[in-house]
């Protein structure tokens, strides 16, 4: 069982081929603050949850000046991603919140927007654009059964939040449950597994994904969802492209062997390929011209390129993949061999 990455992961810049696409696909846009301007913090405290235990965020302050510029350009961000840009829904919302994360690869800024209608509030991320974690979302949204919204600016990217129940909290946590919830655990588990190697998504440890519950007639049902996107097609290791061989997944791995035979397992696997083989179809122009953009890019050093062709041929059996010479080409293949 692996746990971490080789070494921290290198940051690429969003080129201009993938710059033109993003323009394309209304994924482009002036959004009025910079990941910079977020920066210019004076003071932060640690975020403790409820139980007092430090969370790796900080929540930060800024001087009342910058305040008047940055929290009415912050609300109109949110209005953009989620409605339209009507800023008739802005004069009720109000940022109550910014936490900041100097954990992990984007050191993201977290935004709450308070509804003062009825205290409800959403939240928002701003981090700096990685040509990586933008391939990542886009793959995301048009071959998942999941859609994303985020926009880019620059250097700047914008994602929304992902709601869910994080995934090391769900493992500890939502288990212990009835044999037949857990046997669709087990089956959502095996469609996850498959839909990160079949798109190389990396890193899919317990804390990089969250799992959405859903009560049913009968049970629940379950839906796994990555919420980090930094380890798109970086790796030079096949087995960081699959979830069941990170340790903070072994308890669902368990779970499955307790469920699973291998015909079954088999069944769902090729259920999600058959679902990702269908997106495929729908989206084959879109798709094509993402592929084109990162076969034109560089998103890993050309060693972890050379060792992930090569073990993808050994596990294929096919020498086309030692030919490809990037990542981009490395999915390209994948995607024909699976779709």
């Amino acid at each position: 069982m692996m746990d971490v990455q080789s070494r921290k992961k290198l940051v690429y810049p969003v080129r201009a081929p993938l710059m033109e696409y993003l323009r394309k696909y209304n994924r482009d846009l002036k959004v009025l603050v910079n990941y910079s301007d977020l920066l210019r913090f004076h003071v932060s405290i640690p975020l403790l949850d409820k139980d007092g235990k430090d969370t790796l965020w900080e929540t930060v302050y800024y001087d009342p000046a910058h305040m008047e510029t940055l929290f009415p350009a912050l609300t109109l961000i949110y209005a953009i991603m989620n409605t339209s840009g009507d800023t008739a829904f802005t004069e009720h919302l109000q940022v109550s919140q910014i936490d900041y994360c100097t954990f992990g690869n984007s050191k993201p800024f977290r935004i709450r927007i308070l509804n003062t209608l009825n205290d409800n509030y959403d939240y928002f991320y701003v981090k700096v654009s990685d040509a990586s974690r933008v391939y990542g979302l886009e793959l995301e949204h048009i071959l998942s059964p999941n859609r994303i919204a985020y926009l880019t600016d620059g250097e700047t990217l914008v994602e929304e939040h992902i709601s869910g129940l994080p995934g090391d909290v769900f493992i500890k946590n939502r288990l212990n449950t009835s044999k037949f919830n857990q046997i669709r655990i087990c089956k959502e588990f095996v469609k996850f597994n498959e839909r990160c190697f079949i798109r190389l998504l990396g890193d899919m440890r317990a804390y990089n994904y969250v799992v959405h519950i859903t009560p049913d007639i009968e049970g629940n049902q379950y839906r796994i969802r990555a919420i980090d996107f930094d380890q798109q097609s970086y790796e030079g290791r096949r087995q960081f492209y699959l979830p069941h061989f990170f340790k903070d997944n072994n308890q669902l791995v368990s779970l499955g062997i307790k469920h699973m035979d291998s015909r079954t397992m088999r069944q769902y696997q090729e259920e999600e390929r058959s679902l990702i083989n269908n997106r495929i179809r729908l989206v084959r122009y879109r798709l094509d011209d993402l592929l084109a953009c990162m076969k034109d890019d560089q998103i890993s050093p050309q060693r972890k390129v050379d060792q992930l062709a090569g073990e993808l041929a050994t596990f294929h059996q096919n020498d086309v993949f030692n030919r490809c010479r990037n990542m981009g080409e490395l999915i390209a293949e994948q995607l024909k061999i699976y779709a």
